[in-house]
């Protein structure tokens, strides 16, 4: 298994992969895809990481900016992240998770912020923050990892992609 930056050659395989992903997901509306699709053509990618075997994309996460209303910066949202439903369970997503996490200290980031299972991600650090909020999303939801000793307080906002992405 290699986790890689993603390249041009890719993106048709992390739509795919993606797409397959969140499929079957309760949770999901379908517009995972293509948000990465509109992040990535708004150049709002920060970080695109695949998890690629025998030349195969076989997962995919993408990280890009989030604003706060406390005007802190260098904060990131995780997501979506994706693997093959047929290698999910396999320890992939934790890898793509690892490297995520390792590629945003590189860049000097003050913390990362996911919607999603608290079960899963509070496995990497992620938790609810008190005061730290994403309008309505239940709080134990919203989960956050400051990198630094401080986790600022306000509103987040995800890059436009996340609410314009259609099918």
């Amino acid at each position: 298994m290699r986790i890689r930056p993603e390249s041009p050659a890719d993106t048709s395989a992390i739509h795919a992969v993606t797409e397959r992903a969140f499929k079957e997901a309760p949770h999901s509306d379908g517009t995972e895809p293509h948000i990465v699709r509109a992040l990535r053509a708004a150049g709002a990618l920060a970080v695109s990481l695949v998890a690629e075997e025998d030349g195969v994309v076989v997962g995919h996460v993408a990280v890009s900016d989030v604003t706060l209303t406390a005007g802190s910066l260098a904060w990131y949202g995780l997501g979506p992240i994706s693997v093959e439903p047929a290698r999910q369970g396999q320890g992939i997503g934790s890898l793509l998770m690892k490297a995520a996490i390792h590629r945003l200290t590189e860049l000097g980031a003050a913390g990362c912020v996911v919607l999603g299972d608290p079960a899963y991600y509070g496995r990497f650090g992620f938790a609810e923050r008190p005061g730290l909020v994403y309008p309505g999303v239940p709080a134990e939801y919203f989960l956050a990892l400051p990198f630094g000793a401080s986790t600022p307080q306000g509103e987040v906002a995800y890059h436009a992609a996340f609410t314009s992405a259609g099918g």
